[in-house]
């Protein structure tokens, strides 16, 4: 199975699915793709040896045109899996159509609870008393989209947005990869990890 991996930042979680896919894993990376090009994980897919590509949102005058390019340059590719890893666009419902059920998305919340953003401070406004990340297909509809695996982390006290975000992330490392591996492999079911 073919991956490419859209980033937007320091591409963590992209650098744990890329180092995932060796040995016996029945996927290999040949895209890393940003939207900004000073993007940090970009340099951390080149050190890893895959081809890294650009497509600035800020250099297309509307969000068609920028999912047009984005388009082109996934498809010049030929993926058979798009994974979003810290992407910060939304894609439109169009867009995804176009790769229905090839996109996989994770998310640094127990979904359905709190899609979006500031995810971390509305889990501790909440007073929720566990937090975590989940892996989902991506749909037309944000964070709404099929769950294919969830891992779990207790809110400690006196946790901040900060700590309780460094804690999910470690099992954002965790998740995705084993995610992944079972997309590729072509087993049903949620993770529970």
């Amino acid at each position: 199975m073919r991956v490419a991996v859209l980033i937007s930042g320091g591409g963590s979680n992209m650098e744990t699915l890329v180092r995932s896919m060796t040995g016996d894993h029945p996927a290999r990376p040949v895209l890393v793709l940003s939207n900004r090009p000073g993007a940090g994980g970009l340099a951390k897919a080149e050190a890893l040896g895959v081809p890294t590509a650009v497509v600035d949102h800020t250099a297309h005058p509307d969000r068609e045109s920028f999912e047009g390019a984005l388009d082109e340059a996934l498809r010049a590719a030929n993926p058979d899996l798009i994974a979003l890893a810290g992407f910060m666009r939304i894609l439109t419902p169009g867009f995804v159509r176009g790769w229905a059920g090839r996109m996989l998305n994770v998310h640094p919340s127990l979904l359905p609870k709190y899609p979006g953003l500031h995810t971390h401070a509305r889990a501790l406004a909440a007073g929720d008393a566990e937090a975590g990340c989940t892996v989902h297909e991506v749909t037309g509809e944000l964070d709404a989209g099929p769950i294919r695996g969830q891992a779990r982390v207790p809110v400690l006290p006196g946790d901040t947005p900060d700590t309780l975000a460094a804690r999910v992330l470690e099992r954002e490392h965790a998740l995705y990869p084993a995610v992944l591996r079972r997309v590729a492999e072509g087993t049903p079911g949620v993770l529970h990890l």
